[in-house]
């Protein structure tokens, strides 16, 4: 099976993501090894789905973008070329499920740590600041990017609640919208391009990137018997 790869880099520094494996990711020193990621990351992704893990898998690049963005910390602004493209309802429904489990999922991590303001992790510094190292941390910055995705698509949103009541909320807001299937590309903060597509994608995306955080931060503090791991990851 092929894996349809978007490869987003500054330098060397490289993010992949999987076109046709939606918020499926991996990150690299350089391309080569982000691509020898990549396998390892779309089992664990159908294992999280509860699907049936496909024979081989061939990873390959479709889509180049040279960014000036830190994509060594996450930061990212791409948007793919098929995120361009209109929505059939079906499939929207089904991308929009993913995006709930995802929130679902990440939020029983969360209520599973056991003391949610200790961490075994040093403080670090990135681009946006200190990076979150408790487990609250962790999901405070996750859920509190729900206002900010759905406003770069004109949908006004909140995060007020759980990180699932407020996307769920958000889901809701867009959905009153006419022809919203239709996935307008919008031009928003700091010139960066959004769509609905790229909304879906990119709640998935986040929510893997700090799930892996987190739990990898729970296991270290805490130990493995006590976490469980919902995303499945390889780790």
């Amino acid at each position: 099976m092929k894996v349809r790869c978007v490869w987003e880099h500054n330098g060397d520094d490289s993010i992949l993501y999987a076109d046709n494996f939606v918020g499926a990711f991996t990150r690299g020193a350089s391309k080569d090894l982000a691509l020898r990621k990549m396998s390892g990351e779309i089992r664990s992704y159908f294992r999280w789905k509860g699907d049936l893990v496909p024979g081989p898998l061939e990873p390959e690049i479709i889509q180049e973008k040279r960014s000036e963005l830190t994509v060594a910390d996450a930061d990212s602004d791409v948007l793919f070329d098929t995120e361009r493209e209109e929505l059939s309802q079906t499939e929207y429904a089904a991308l929009k499920a993913l995006a709930l489990k995802s929130a679902h999922d990440f939020l029983t991590l969360y209520q599973a740590i056991p003391d949610k303001n200790k961490s075994c992790l040093p403080v670090r510094e990135t681009f946006y600041g200190q990076v979150p190292r408790t487990a609250f941390e962790m999901y405070e910055h996750t859920k509190n990017v729900n206002d900010y995705y759905f406003d770069e698509i004109g949908v006004s949103a909140d995060n007020e609640g759980t990180i699932l009541e407020c996307r769920e909320r958000g889901f809701a807001a867009l959905e009153s919208q006419p022809d919203f299937l239709k996935n307008t590309v919008y031009l928003g903060s700091y010139d960066e391009e959004w769509s609905l597509r790229k909304v879906l994608r990119r709640f998935i995306w986040h929510d893997r990137i700090h799930a892996k955080a987190m739990y990898r931060m729970a296991v270290k503090t805490f130990g493995s018997d006590v976490v469980p791991n919902v995303f499945l990851f390889d780790i």
